[in-house]
């Protein structure tokens, strides 16, 4: 059979294998770890909106309603002071470091799955210290606007395209959550497949 190889060769050939593979799973590895540092990252800029948006609230609805001063006050500054311990809560312990150059594999499997649940941990807590100040601020507005409404030109049916747009809001904003829920998933799974691949 001419077309078979000599054992040398196939031998050369299989021992030669693991390194190219390793060195193709530690360049996929590092290239993830990039990528959810980098997703992680812009989420948590993301979240230093909402006390940015808590105070831009609170001084618009200070100037607009001087008349309901005494309900705003109140309602403002705890959702500007539920805003800035919620920023605190999320970024705490968040900003990871860079994954050494010369990490092993196991290590930088490590790494990856500990960015995936970085994620998860700021996905479960955006809800409580993120969501939670933005609807406050929102719901405070839609307050403002119903008390000075009068019989005629109420926050109904004025204020109804403003409302349907709050709800059209948070509606895209769970199926976000939801989208990113999947994505979280799939990465580990994809961390779980690598990890396959490398113990055989």
């Amino acid at each position: 059979m001419g077309d078979e190889l000599p054992r040398d060769e196939l031998k050369a050939i299989w021992q030669g294998q693991p390194t190219g593979t390793s060195t193709m799973t530690m360049t996929l590895i590092r290239s993830k770890a990039r990528d959810l540092q980098a997703k992680t990252r812009r989420q948590l800029l993301g979240t230093v909106a909402v006390p940015i948006a808590a105070a831009l609230l609170y001084a618009f609805g200070i100037r607009e309603f001087p008349a309901l001063e005494h309900v705003l006050h109140p309602l403002c500054a705890f959702t500007l002071a539920w805003s800035l311990v919620g920023l605190y809560f999320l970024n705490r312990g968040m900003w990871s470091t860079v994954m050494p150059g010369d990490a092993g594999l196991s290590t930088g499997l490590e790494f990856c799955r500990g960015e995936i649940e970085r994620r998860r941990y700021l996905l479960r807590r955006v809800l409580l210290w993120s969501l939670g100040p933005v609807l406050l601020a929102i719901g405070t507005f839609i307050l403002a606007l119903a008390m000075i409404g009068t019989t005629d030109r109420g926050l109904f049916p004025n204020g109804l395209p403003f409302l349907a747009l709050v709800a059209v809001w948070i509606l895209g904003y769970f199926v976000m959550r939801a989208r990113e829920q999947r994505e979280l998933k799939r990465e580990l799974d994809e961390l779980i497949d690598l990890e396959k691949d490398h113990s055989r």
